[in-house]
């Protein structure tokens, strides 16, 4: 979800070149593929990349990331 003064939504939209896939996607239905933003990042679902993703800056991400690793969520 964007709002007007999210930090987030200010964030540039990757350019289509600009999305990999995630090394942690096996090929399997659960792959995502991650972008490099200025500040950030964005993901989306590899399978449907015309639905939009999300845009996370760094600290939030590194935060969710930590939080998935150590089972906190």
């Amino acid at each position: 979800m964007k709002t007007a003064r999210s930090p987030h939504s200010r964030m540039a939209a990757p350019r289509t070149g600009g999305w990999r896939k995630s090394t942690y996607s096996n090929g399997a239905e659960g792959c995502v593929e991650v972008a490099g933003l200025p500040g950030g990042l964005a993901v989306r679902d590899s399978k449907d990349p015309a639905i939009p993703g999300f845009r996370a800056g760094t600290g939030a991400w590194n935060a969710f990331v930590r939080a998935v690793g150590t089972d906190r969520l």
